[in-house]
């Protein structure tokens, strides 16, 4: 199986001295993007070619190392590199992987790609394995959890996390319409398509556009959100007279949408920290009407985007696969029920509850425990399930209740 979009890369340009202690660090455990702006941060005199062959070499063997060491003929190892093993042992490990990478999954002739890695003896090659997990790179509990959850369509939810999500902007209404920002940002010579959920959603189509360096950013027309999670916003429907609670408000991306909407938005958030980022963001996107709220607040519609598992945002981290715990499936539950029990009360007329996941303990079953519990609410309208594969949005899931 070859990877379309590493056989576009400029894989000559590879600082394989960069590259591999970086891909060795991830393999231990670190994080995937720390590592990425780390070797870009020390090695700035890194053309754009070297840049982005180091960046794919980082991700591509971070999200691929189970592929990978099939691929190689190694045994697998949850982790793919054991502990206390040596400097020159894990980058013995990392170049045989990217050299796998550049072979198996990029194309490149095997000679060059000896010759990126400084691999001397390169492993036979191997038809594409037969298990769902070994042929894209999947820990056991996800394979088995993907094949619970999607019994008919495990394998095209899997192609479609292995690869990066469109690059999605969010129109302010508060300062311009969506055609309107199309237009500005064609101006910067960054072209746009329409989303096909939202209404205020754009696709980018120019390769790399420098969006944080156009004066359309700088002036509050837009911000960067996936067209899914523009849809969960929509759900509350609120209204110009409207006062909304964002009860886990975090960053503000919802919280921006709805101030777009209606009266007045109260944010809140046990990790005031994350508050502090929306303050910011709010000042840029001139939305006035947003409150911080150091508790919860009654308010005409109530937004609780709980925390959750995140397995439906797989594809914006290539190592997010091996960095979520299988724990995390049974952690959340009782949070999100806690949550929508401390929303209920505040919620005049319309409650809305949302995850970014796939995982039924997390989102029917909390949504029918919670109607189950407070019969003074009924169901607005069918859950909303959205996935990678067929919406081409990060995966969703929403309820929404209107007070009886």
């Amino acid at each position: 199986m070859q990877v379309a979009r590493l056989a576009e890369i400029p894989w000559s340009a590879l600082p394989a001295g960069v590259a591999l202690p970086a891909i060795a660090r991830v393999l231990g455990g670190a994080a995937a993007e720390r590592e990425v702006d780390r070797a870009l941060r020390s090695n700035r005199a890194l053309t754009g070619e070297g840049r982005s062959a180091t960046v794919e070499a980082i991700f591509g063997v971070a999200l691929w190392r189970r592929r990978l060491a099939w691929q190689a003929g190694l045994g697998w190892i949850d982790g793919a590199a054991a502990d206390g093993a040596t400097a020159a042992q894990g980058e013995s490990h990392a170049a045989l992987l990217l050299f796998c990478l550049l072979r198996d999954l990029a194309g490149l002739p095997e000679a060059p790609a000896c010759a990126l890695t400084s691999v001397a003896a390169p492993p036979p090659r191997r038809p594409a394995p037969a298990r769902l997990a070994d042929r894209w790179s999947l820990p056991d509990w996800l394979e088995a959890h993907l094949q619970r959850e999607l019994p008919e369509s495990a394998e095209a939810f899997c192609a479609a996390v292995s690869v990066p999500g469109p690059v999605c902007l969010r129109a302010n209404r508060l300062l311009c319409t969506r055609d309107e920002l199309a237009a500005r940002l064609r101006d910067e010579g960054i072209a746009t398509k329409p989303g096909q959920l939202s209404p205020d959603a754009l696709i980018v189509e120019t390769r790399n556009a420098n969006l944080f360096g156009a004066q359309a950013w700088r002036d509050g027309l837009f911000e960067p959100q996936d067209e899914g999670s523009q849809l969960l916003g929509q759900l509350v429907e609120a209204q110009p007279q409207d006062s909304v609670l964002d009860l886990c408000a975090g960053a503000g991306g919802k919280a921006l949408l709805l101030a777009s909407q209606c009266r007045t938005v109260f944010a809140h958030d046990v990790d005031s920290g994350r508050l502090s980022r929306l303050k910011t963001r709010a000042q840029r996107a001139r939305a006035g009407n947003i409150e911080v709220a150091s508790e919860p607040l009654p308010a005409d519609r109530v937004l609780v985007d709980a925390p959750c598992s995140e397995l439906g945002i797989l594809r914006r981290g290539p190592d997010a696969r091996w960095r979520i715990p299988e724990s995390a499936l049974t952690a959340h539950p009782p949070l999100q029920l806690e949550l929508l029990t401390t929303a209920a009360p505040c919620a005049k007329t319309r409650l809305v509850y949302a995850t970014c996941t796939l995982n039924r303990g997390e989102n029917e079953d909390v949504a029918a425990r919670f109607e189950s519990l407070h019969p003074e609410f009924r169901r607005a309208r069918p859950f909303l399930r959205l996935l990678p594969h067929e919406s081409g949005t990060d995966g969703f899931f929403a309820a929404a209740w209107d007070r009886r």
